[in-house]
């Protein structure tokens, strides 16, 4: 079998470490171009390249140039968000399919740019959503699918990281989230955990997201960092930073169930993403990564929850998905605990196999689309906005092809 030839777009933190970690060490793919505006950076990623590899690929500063190369099979998008959209649509039109790293929208007509561009080439799309191959969130979405959580009526998630170092060295890394942070207020990084949420809930395939209200808090965290960690002379001391601390979205979806979701990524704190299922029958929660069940535990023991605090490892025997089970037995490899690997892989296989890709264009579309409606509910002080349907009714009868 002939190597998938693949472009990469964008060569800053998430593309050169993909690129080492993921792709070129997988065996169906070849890296033939690398492409970012920066020049040392393609230098870097070449190099890499021929360390790994044994080989230099090609290097464009001009993206359009990389996805129209013959030697191009298929593009990956990893650049700075405000580009995500634009790179995708040239290689969809190109006729290249594409895999898109996450990020959230700038405007709800780009989502519709992205949803029309492909129906109207048809062109293969990938959204690189890794967290929907999450060991712990395949295996809860496996336990959801066999009842053992009954009705979900409630899911929690967020992207909770603390950020303040990256976005405060934004410009002397040559860093996209500083511009954000200072120009924006939204939930502008939404996808973490609502991909693997809509996956649970069905969304676009017998449901779909229908209205959100969203509120943030002030900005405090990254002034109060840059003084204390940077000093009071530096510029950033007179920046005034748009992106609220603490950002909370609530949504409302077809099948009357809700999604709540946090963005808190400027305040000291601990890593989480906050998978949370509420079902009739019982509940995870990712924090403690703790099972619990009705049928189980019972009344008596509900106020002796910590006990039960990382339980959810009791479970994988029975009901860890069978994507893990594979990856478990094969060797997990790849960054971010094998989600990269897995996304990626899914991604190529897609391609070479003719198959439809498990994350899509509308799963892209609605998924991003929460950024820029949290926006304009943040600036209208949490007013209720509708998210568009962009399957245009294709949700009431669409089957989920993944997992």
């Amino acid at each position: 079998m002939e190597k998938l030839r693949i472009g990469i777009v964008g060569l800053g933190n998430r593309g050169y470490w993909l690129m080492k970690d993921v792709i070129l060490r997988m065996p169906k793919v070849r890296v033939t171009s690398v492409c970012d505006e920066y020049v040392d950076r393609n230098q870097r990623a070449a190099a890499l390249t021929e360390e790994i590899c044994g080989y230099r690929p090609a290097m464009e500063t001009d993206y359009k140039k990389l996805i129209h190369r013959k030697d191009v099979d298929a593009v990956v998008v990893s650049s700075a968000w405000e580009s995500h959209v634009p790179v995708a649509i040239e290689a969809m039109r190109a006729g290249k399919p594409v895999g898109m790293e996450v990020g959230g929208s700038y405007s709800v007509k780009q989502c519709w740019d992205l949803v029309d561009a492909y129906e109207e080439t048809l062109t293969p799309f990938m959204f690189l959503e890794n967290c929907c191959y999450g060991r712990r969130e395949l295996m809860i979405l496996n336990m959801v699918k066999q009842g053992i959580f009954g009705d979900i009526v409630h899911c929690r998630g967020g992207y909770m990281h603390d950020l303040r170092e990256e976005v405060g060295t934004g410009e002397e890394k040559r860093h996209y989230r500083l511009n954000n942070y200072i120009h924006r207020n939204a939930e502008n990084y939404p996808t973490h955990e609502l991909g693997p949420i809509a996956k649970v809930l069905g969304i676009n395939h017998g449901n779909r997201m229908l209205t959100l209200t969203s509120m943030s808090s002030r900005s405090a965290g990254m002034h109060e960092y840059i003084r204390d960690r940077k000093g009071a002379d530096n510029k950033l001391m007179q920046t005034r930073f748009a992106q609220g601390d603490v950002v909370n979205t609530l949504i409302k979806c077809a099948g009357g169930e809700t999604i709540l979701l946090t963005l808190n990524t400027t305040l000291p704190r601990f890593y989480s993403r906050d998978f949370t299922i509420c079902g009739t029958k019982g509940m995870y929660e990712e924090e403690n990564d703790s099972i619990f069940l009705d049928k189980k535990y019972g009344m008596e023991e509900e106020f002796q929850w910590s006990k039960f605090w990382g339980n959810a490892k009791d479970y994988e025997e029975e009901y860890e998905h069978p994507i893990w089970k594979k990856f478990l037995a094969d060797g997990v490899q790849g960054g971010h605990d094998g989600m990269d690997w897995l996304v990626f892989e899914a991604f190529f296989n897609s391609i070479l196999n003719g198959e439809p890709c498990p994350i899509d264009v509308y799963d892209a579309a609605a998924w991003m689309s929460i950024t820029a409606l949290s926006e304009e509910s943040i600036a209208l002080g949490g007013q209720p906005v509708p998210i568009p349907d962009f399957t245009n009714g294709a949700w009431m009868t669409s089957v989920d092809p993944i997992l």
